[in-house]
């Protein structure tokens, strides 16, 4: 064969990109267990971290094992549902969530006049398929229930977990996170100063779910309010929207007896 002629360059382009093309997917699988486990840790990591626990990649996994004593599923309903918690994968289930609240006039206005979703959507198949995970740790010998939170963002998406005391009403703690918010101004909800205001205060007034406004202009004064971020504001709303949405969504669960 003609190794000047176009038929062997075409065949030599060919066979080059069929291993490299090969190599590269060798790699790949090679590096998805390394991959997957350190997915995990970070989300070990982010859950202990709304108890207030530091740990690393490398300790995250026995912390977690020792602080966690419980984890399981809930439905809309507040009915326990089969499936490993851990396993739930939040951006899908969040995504699907917001989905069924755009498709929804019924459920957009349980939101927004506060009504408990459960009592008021009886059978809506999209909003049945969404699993909320529970997680339930012993911290220095007190219960704190940990709850997923996602929501959009002003470039991305939001997402992050709030930490309840027993009373499932006070905050314990919380962990906000970003895709690509703005640094120094959205980007600001994973920093101290911000999530820090949210500790101790509560998300039902009486037996009325409240859950936390986000004010603007350092105007916070209330039991259910925290000061947004000074020029974060759409992404300080999307960190309220979507922690008022999830908590509708525990509301039922909430509100169970111990």
């Amino acid at each position: 064969m003609n190794k000047q002629g176009n038929t062997y360059t075409f065949i030599y382009s060919i066979v080059l990109v069929v291993v490299v093309a090969a190599i590269l997917a060798v790699v790949s699988l090679s590096l998805k267990p390394l991959q997957d486990e350190n997915i995990e840790n970070e989300k070990r990591q982010n859950i202990l971290s709304s108890v207030n626990i530091s740990s690393t990649p490398e300790t995250s996994k026995e912390l977690f094992d020792k602080i966690i004593k419980r984890q399981f599923i809930l439905n809309y309903k507040g009915e326990a549902i089969e499936g490993n918690a851990f396993e739930v994968d939040i951006p899908v289930e969040g995504k699907k969530l917001q989905k069924a609240i755009k498709n929804s006039p019924e459920l957009q206005k349980a939101l927004k006049d506060g009504r408990m979703i459960a009592e008021v959507i009886k059978d809506d198949k999209a909003l049945a398929d969404i699993k909320f995970p529970v997680f339930v740790a012993d911290v220095d010998g007190a219960i704190k229930y940990i709850l997923p939170v996602y929501g959009a963002g002003l470039w991305g998406p939001v997402w992050g977990y709030l930490s309840l005391n027993e009373d499932k009403n006070t905050v314990y703690g919380v962990l906000f996170d970003h895709k690509g918010e703005t640094p120094g101004l959205g980007a600001e909800i994973t920093q101290p100063f911000f999530k820090e205001q949210f500790k101790s205060k509560t998300i039902f007034d009486n037996s009325t779910l409240k859950a936390i406004t986000v004010k603007k202009g350092g105007n916070a004064t209330g039991a259910h309010e925290v000061d947004g971020i000074s020029g974060g504001t759409i992404t300080s709303k999307a960190v309220e929207t979507m922690i008022a949405d999830y908590l509708k969504c525990y509301e039922q669960f909430l509100k169970q007896i111990q």
